[in-house]
């Protein structure tokens, strides 16, 4: 006899399995968070941003606002291209019921979306201790996508994530050599996110499942820089708040067929996940009239993102196991003129996933950047920066088990093993402007 309540108890595994094929991709890793939210920043690789001065470095120490003898405004947008490719290396499929395991054989070229990051930041003077600032900048976005019949395509078709962080300032300084600030974080974030589902018979097409989510969250702020040996040399240190994430949104699955069929449809779909923290250190240090030294180190509390915890259709976790990273940069910056100057900079970022079942559509590896740039003052007012950033990143390795329908008779084993290697150019432009 049918037992209804068993015909349920299978759905909601089913859905529960989908979800967790689908949603490690809600994984904000270091990957795609993007450093580029200076132009100016992007031309020394990030090497001394929480020491300098102006709004542009607002991101990374709410102090660089403190005693500002002008008000400023900074806006910059930055072009990210990439060149990437995957490579399958034996992933395989077990279909249920049949006997032997499918195969595949796959290359794919491009599967990390370009894009374009903007950026703001300005800063208001409140006579000559005070200054409040605001700064709209995009720090977690990323996308890929892969195509239809990729050997991915069970834990990953298309993935895009997109960040918004309002950073509102208040910073003080108090005394000639200290500056302090802080605010608060106010990040909105949006996913949409993809990955296919295997019927039980390899003559069938895939079903799709889908996921679109938004959410509201903040964290919080702080930080102070010393101003020493008459502004020669200026040390900053800030700390970023971890931001707990709770996304609301809908989960959709169609194309299952036979008996699967019945776990098609619409639901409320609601997931939580922790953005790092991070404690940035910076130093610039004025060796001559003309030539500044610059150095960076980033503490970023990766281990927060432990899990993505699903609360809604139905509850699960999935794991992520991430691990806090170190990344270091030096660079330089040199005043050729009185409005004219040149910048370059190098840094190390390791990559925080684990070698072990790391996700497709995340593929992040510990990675080089190289940075240039130049800054031109066109009038007293106006300053124009550009630079250029070739990031070398290191192949990442895919083994990660995917399987689908797992706790029921229909379970379908999927092993994934390939490579996902990239290359990046980074080119921005930004505007300051002073009154």
């Amino acid at each position: 006899m049918h037992d209804p309540r068993r015909t349920t108890r299978h759905r909601r595994i089913l859905i529960a399995a989908s979800l967790a094929a689908l949603l490690p991709t809600a994984g904000w890793a270091s990957g795609f968070y993007l450093q580029e939210q200076s132009a100016r920043g992007t031309g020394r690789a990030y090497s001394g941003e929480a020491a300098d001065q102006g709004p542009a470095s607002l991101w990374w120490n709410p102090a660089s606002i403190a005693g500002l003898d002008h008000s400023e405004l900074d806006s910059s947008l930055t072009g990210v291209q990439l060149w990437s490719k995957s490579r399958d290396q034996g992933s395989t499929i077990q279909r249920a019921g049949r006997v032997g395991a499918e195969g595949s054989d796959n290359i794919e070229s491009n599967v990390i979306s370009n894009g374009i990051v903007p950026a703001g930041a300005g800063a208001l003077r409140l006579g000559a201790r005070w200054a409040v600032g605001l700064s709209v900048t995009a720090p977690f976005n990323f996308a890929t996508q892969y195509g239809s019949a990729s050997w991915t395509r069970y834990a990953a078709l298309t993935s895009r994530v997109q960040t918004i962080d309002i950073q509102p300032t208040l910073a003080w300084r108090p005394t000639s050599w200290l500056g302090l600030g802080g605010g608060p974080n106010i990040e909105h974030v949006l996913a949409a996110l993809s990955s296919a589902l295997p019927n039980l018979s390899a003559s069938q097409p895939d079903g799709i499942t889908t996921l679109h989510g938004t959410g509201w969250n903040a964290g919080y702020n702080l930080g102070l820089q010393l101003h020493l040996l008459d502004d020669r040399l200026i040390f900053g240190a800030a700390y970023r708040s971890r931001i707990v994430h709770e996304v609301d949104g809908t989960f959709d699955v169609a194309g299952l067929q036979g008996y699967l069929a019945g776990q098609n449809g619409h639901s409320h779909a609601q997931a939580g996940f922790t953005t790092p923290w991070a404690a940035t250190f910076g130093i610039r240090y004025r060796a001559t009239k003309n030539l500044t030294l610059d150095a960076q180190l980033v503490r970023t509390g990766w281990s927060e993102f432990d899990a993505v915890r699903i609360t809604q259709p139905v509850s699960s976790i999935s794991p992520q196991n991430y691990h806090d990273v170190t990344s270091g940069a030096i660079g330089l910056d040199y005043v050729v003129t009185p409005a004219w100057s040149l910048r370059t900079g190098v840094q190390f970022d390791p990559t925080p996933s684990p070698d072990t079942n790391r996700d497709p559509n995340i593929p992040d590896g510990d990675r080089w950047m190289f940075g240039l740039g130049t800054s031109v003052a066109i009038t007293r007012q106006l300053t124009i920066d550009a630079s250029a950033l070739y990031l070398d990143i290191a192949p990442s390795r895919i083994n990660r088990d995917a399987s689908a329908y797992g706790g029921t008779p229909l379970s379908t084993p999927v092993q994934l093993h390939g490579t996902v290697g990239s290359n990046s150019l980074v080119l921005a432009l930004a505007t300051r402007l002073v009154f």
